[in-house]
């Protein structure tokens, strides 16, 4: 309850200030606000399980195949939301500059970080290891994760940034309906 009423009294305002021209600036900031949501939520969901089973730290052990990778999606695509999110955010209220960022290589270097970042949730998921390396694991997973959502929308100039708010909106749901999954909360999904 006191979240509902802290998130209204937030959108309230938000509502009464935020000028009809800004609002897709707001609407890029609460699609990567619902993205880091997703996040943060399975982050804290997987750690705080006991990972260990016979003294290896695996998720299929602990969950069944779906829900551990419904845990690996939400963190994906949670953190691919916010990062892309927070970028057209800056490109729409003129922080950053609304040019396509682009470099030499750049597709072949997003396609080399998506192939880590699906090496990573491998492991993850489906690899017995050690604590500490279970730890670095993930944190690599989620940093890589998250530097796709930067990548991801750099190359795309201002101009086309009320369409790609319209991708990260439906990504912010997508990441929410996978919290939903590994939180077996019906409501999310």
């Amino acid at each position: 309850g006191g979240g509902l009423l802290a998130g209204s009294i937030v959108g309230a305002v938000m509502a009464v200030r935020v000028a009809m021209t800004s609002m897709p600036q707001m609407v890029a900031v609460l699609n990567g606000f619902g993205g880091a949501a997703s996040l943060l939520v399975a982050l804290a969901f997987l750690l705080q399980h006991d990972l260990s089973v016979a003294g290896e730290l695996r998720l299929h052990a602990l969950f069944s195949i779906d829900a551990a990778i419904a845990l690996l999606l939400s963190i994906l695509i949670g953190a691919v939301t916010f990062t892309g999110s927070m970028i057209a955010f800056l490109r729409l209220q003129g922080i950053l500059s609304s040019r396509p960022f682009v470099f030499p290589l750049q597709q072949s270097f997003n396609l080399i970080v998506g192939v880590l970042t699906s090496v990573f949730a491998f492991r993850l998921g489906f690899v017995a290891t050690g604590e500490s390396s279970l730890l670095c694991t993930l944190i690599l997973f989620s940093a890589l994760a998250l530097s796709l959502g930067v990548l991801l929308v750099l190359p795309i100039g201002g101009a086309d940034m009320p369409v790609v708010i319209a991708l990260l909106n439906s990504y912010s749901g997508i990441a929410a309906s996978m919290t939903g999954f590994v939180v077996q909360n019906n409501l999310l999904i």
